[in-house]
C-alpha cells in the first residue's frame, strides 16, 4: 500500500485536461471501478439520456480495480472516478498535494454476497470457521467489509480460517468453479451465474449484515472540482435523476432500462440481480455523502489496520454538488 502511495504521489503532478466543448455537448471521462449491476442508477442516467439533457458527452471506461481508476484520476486519464471511497483517503494520506475528493455517494450498501459450495439453510456466520475463502485484495472494501462482518460475529479473521487474497478481481468465480475454497465472496451476476449452474448457492448478503456503509462514490481531483464547478453541476444532476428513477421505479423496470449495459446477461437474470439488490436497500435516495458515513467507512479502515491517521472530512468531501442536486 506504501508503494502504490508513492507511486500515485509521483503521478499527481499530471494535471486533468480542460473539459472540451463538442457538438454533443461537454466531453466527460469517467472511469468506473467496475461494469457491475450493483451501480444501476448510474447507469439508468445513462441510457435514459440524463447525462446528454445535461449537455454532458459522457465517455465510460471501466478501469477494473480501484487501484487502477485513481491512477486514471491522478493522471488526467479521466475526469471522474467511480470507486470505493477509501481510495481517496489512501491518496490524501500518502500526501498528494492535488488530492481527489468525493462528491457524490451512489451506494450505501455492500454489493457482494457469500457462495457456499454447498446448500445451507439457516445459515449462520460461525459456518465460515475453519474454511477456505476467496476473498478480496487487501485494502480494499470488498474484503474490508468481509473482515468486519466477521469481526461483529465474533470471527478473527486472520485465525479462524483462510482467506485466499492472491486471485485478481473478477476471476474467484472462475476459480471457485475450477475447485478452489469452500467459500466465495461474489458481486453479481457471478454469484447468480454460479447459482444458475449449479456450482454455488448464495448464503449471505454482505449488504445486509455489514449494515449501511458507503461503499462507492464519485470523485475528482480538488483542482478539478474548483474549475469545473458547472460541469460537475451537470453531472451531478444527471445522476440524480438516475437515483430518483430507480426510487419510483420496479426492478422490472429498471432491469429493462439498463439491458443495454449488460448485453451478455439474459433479461429474467438481469431482472432477479436488480431486485436483489433493490430489495436490500442498496441506493441511497440523494447522493450526499455523510459525516457519519464517512467516519463509519473510517472506522472499518481502522478495523482493517490499514488507517495510520484519522482524515478530515471537511477536505475528502464536498457536499456542495449533491445538496444542489437534491433540491
Amino acid at each position: 500500500m506504501i508503494t502504490a502511495a508513492v507511486l500515485l504521489i509521483a503521478m499527481s503532478g499530471c494535471g486533468n485536461a480542460d473539459p472540451k466543448e463538442g457538438s454533443g455537448g461537454t466531453e466527460v471521462v469517467l472511469n468506473e471501478v467496475a461494469h457491475s449491476i450493483f451501480y444501476a442508477p448510474m447507469y439508468v442516467a445513462i441510457q435514459e439520456g440524463y447525462f446528454e439533457d445535461e449537455g454532458i458527452k459522457l465517455t465510460l471506461v471501466t478501469g477494473f480495480g480501484a487501484d487502477k481508476t485513481m491512477t486514471a484520476v491522478l493522471t488526467g486519464e479521466a475526469d471522474i472516478g467511480f470507486m470505493g471511497s477509501e481510495s481517496t483517503i489512501y491518496t490524501y494520506a500518502g500526501g498528494t498535494e492535488d488530492y481527489v475528493v468525493n462528491f457524490a455517494q451512489l451506494t450505501q450498501r455492500a454489493g457482494n454476497f457469500l457462495v457456499s459450495r454447498e446448500p445451507l439453510e439457516d445459515f449462520t456466520w460461525d459456518m465460515i470457521k475453519g474454511k477456505d475463502v476467496l476473498g478480496g485484495r487487501a485494502g480494499g472494501m470488498p474484503e474490508m467489509v468481509f473482515e468486519y462482518i466477521l469481526e461483529k460475529n465474533g470471527i478473527d479473521p486472520a485465525v479462524d480460517l483462510r482467506i485466499d487474497q492472491s486471485i485478481d478481481f473478477g476471476s474467484t468465480a472462475a476459480a471457485f468453479s475450477g475447485g478452489a475454497g469452500d467459500f466465495t465472496v461474489e458481486f453479481e451476476p457471478h454469484a447468480t451465474a454460479l447459482e444458475e449452474k449449479g456450482e454455488g448457492y448464495v448464503v449471505a448478503s454482505l449488504g445486509e449484515d455489514s449494515g449501511y456503509v458507503p461503499y462507492t462514490s464519485f470523485s475528482a481531483k480538488k483542482s478539478y472540482l474548483e474549475n469545473n464547478k458547472d460541469v460537475v453541476k451537470a453531472f451531478t444532476r444527471a445522476l440524480q435523476k438516475g437515483m430518483d428513477y430507480v426510487q419510483s421505479h420496479s426492478p422490472e423496470e429498471i432491469a429493462k432500462v439498463i439491458a443495454p449495459q449488460f448485453a451478455e446477461t439474459d433479461l429474467e437474470t438481469l431482472t432477479t440481480i436488480v431486485k436483489r439488490y433493490y430489495d436490500q436497500d442498496t441506493w441511497k435516495e440523494n447522493l450526499i455523502f455523510e459525516k457519519e458515513a464517512f467516519d463509519l467507512l473510517q472506522n472499518i479502515l481502522d478495523d482493517a489496520g490499514v488507517l495510520k491517521e484519522r482524515v478530515p472530512y471537511e477536505d475528502l468531501v464536498t457536499r456542495e454538488f449533491a445538496e444542489e442536486a437534491a433540491k
